[in-house]
């Protein structure tokens, strides 16, 4: 989540997919010919109803939901190197796939160090092929700009054959351009939802994070979106409407941009997750292309 509740929505007219003419019926039709067709990547959710992080995942749950999401992506993002997370990219190198490998780092300083060490002990593994340091450590304040580019440095030297970089919001790599330069690569989160961008506008916002991220490093290093999607279900967030209708409008359109201009793009997320609605309220679960219970959401 990367809420930016002080940005305004400025931008006019619609871009994407002309669906005014199209039925419930025809717009699911085209939401499957569109995941039939594949993703650049997805965010991996692992946690099953009743689970929340910190509890330890088991390697059965992680290969069957693997198995049900590896036909339509090339990519997989996991987001820890603990508690069993660390299955993550080794069972999606069984199914083929390319994986973004994230440490979570937080407040707890006994947590980070596991977390580090796991990640480049994957990576000296084989099972890395982006590496990223931290998410959206910087927007939580869980630690200082110094404290994260130590991490970010440790990793490079540690791995210096495999990219390296940290997520964060877009807009986070122009207010910090040491962080930008510490990065190999620009992972930024693009949630046109969190500044209450009407879901008629929202691919033309959400391209505007993208150029101010590919900006914020003068177009010299490679950017990808580590996150974007749109809620199925849950209260209206200031103008953005959680619905059906628009979660399936958003995923279209984010798909036929991302292969239309070569814009690597893991949508978030593969699957509900009901321990998410604390900050982000009720529309944290309902995130996924797959519900709770694994069945398609479409």
């Amino acid at each position: 989540m990367s809420v930016r509740p002080e940005k305004a929505m400025s931008l006019a007219g619609i871009s994407g997919v002309d669906f005014s003419n199209k039925t419930t019926s025809e717009l699911n039709e085209q939401f499957h010919k569109v995941l039939n067709d594949g993703m650049h990547g997805i965010c991996f959710s692992a946690y099953e109803e009743g689970q929340k992080p910190g509890d330890v995942l088991t390697e059965e749950q992680i290969r069957r939901r693997m198995k049900i999401i590896a036909p339509y992506t090339k990519w997989v993002r996991s987001f820890s190197c603990i508690e069993g997370n660390e299955l993550i990219p080794q069972i999606a190198k069984e199914f083929g796939l390319k994986t973004l490998v994230g440490a979570w780092l937080g407040k707890n300083q006994k947590l980070n160090e596991e977390e580090i060490e796991g990640l480049i002990k994957l990576a000296k593994e084989g099972f890395v092929d982006i590496a990223a340091v931290g998410n959206e450590v910087l927007y939580r304040e869980d630690l200082t700009e110094e404290e994260l580019l130590g991490c970010i440095k440790r990793v490079k030297n540690a791995i210096p054959n495999i990219p390296v970089g940290y997520v964060d919001a877009y807009y986070e790599f122009t207010a910090r351009p040491k962080i930008t330069e510490a990065c190999d690569v620009i992972l930024a989160n693009c949630y046109p939802f969190w500044e209450c961008c009407h879901a008629d506008y929202s691919l033309m916002y959400m391209k505007e994070m993208f150029y101010q991220a590919v900006h914020a490093c003068d177009g010299d290093k490679h950017v990808i979106i580590t996150e974007t999607g749109w809620p199925s279900q849950g209260e209206d967030y200031k103008g953005a409407l959680p619905s059906p209708e628009n979660a399936l409008k958003y995923f279209i359109n984010t798909q036929i941009w991302s292969k239309e201009e070569d814009i690597e793009i893991f949508y978030f997320t593969s699957f509900d997750e009901s321990w998410k609605v604390g900050n982000e309220g009720d529309v944290g679960a309902f995130w996924g292309i797959w519900d709770k219970n694994e069945k398609i959401k479409f």
